[in-house]
């Protein structure tokens, strides 16, 4: 790739590229260690798509409400998935933190996409520093658009006038790597440190020889 072709903007996805969030962290805690339980509650009750609702925009209150109508009898656990939603964070990604640390150090603007609530992310922003470092940040909560919805991408580059064709975004959800590449965004799917690494290296965002 010529220099002139460089992309010259990065934009992250959070949780699983930089931040390790999982709510299996707080109910086992909730389960004592029933990890058949702690499975069956998570696939059944709390599902991946009940919380994307709250990623999109829904109150967490509206959200506990509807669930413990549907299931009276785990009032108390899906209660918890707010009043305790601190414990379903993991440490930072470290090595994907040392990445952005670099890109940052070499003077490339830097922005996030997420799909988090807008109730929730205020909780995680002061336990991980390096949110800080990026020049501006989209919550899908905020806006009530999710990935991998065209138009948070439209929203992302429309908000900070990015040049799609210049624009780098990394996430680890195949269909939103496929919407980013959609919207004319360099879209890479992150499968770990190393490989982002490289594929950085070979857009002439990073040395390789770093890391």
């Amino acid at each position: 790739m010529q220099p002139s072709n460089r992309p010259t903007v990065v934009v992250f996805d959070l949780g699983g590229v930089l931040i390790d969030w999982d709510p299996r962290y707080l109910y086992r805690s909730v389960f004592e260690g029933d990890e058949a339980a702690v499975e069956r509650f998570l696939a059944e009750v709390t599902t991946a798509d009940w919380n994307a609702q709250q990623d999109a925009g829904r109150p967490w209150a509206e959200a506990i409400q509807v669930l413990a109508a549907e299931h009276p009898h785990y009032r108390t656990e899906i209660e918890a998935f707010w009043s305790r939603w601190t414990e379903t964070l993991g440490d930072a990604i470290q090595p994907t933190v040392d990445i952005l640390a670099e890109l940052r150090q070499a003077g490339v603007p830097l922005y996030a996409l997420t799909n988090w609530s807008g109730e929730t992310f205020p909780l995680a922003r002061p336990r991980y520093p390096f949110l800080e470092w990026f020049d501006g940040i989209v919550v899908s909560g905020d806006v009530r658009l999710a990935k991998p919805d065209p138009r948070i991408f439209d929203h992302l580059i429309e908000r900070y006038r990015l040049v799609p064709a210049s624009t780098v975004f990394i996430d680890d959800s195949e269909a939103n790597v496929r919407a980013a590449e959609a919207a004319g965004l360099i879209a890479i799917q992150f499968e770990g440190a190393p490989a982002l690494r490289e594929r950085l290296g070979e857009l002439g965002l990073l040395d390789r020889g770093q890391g």
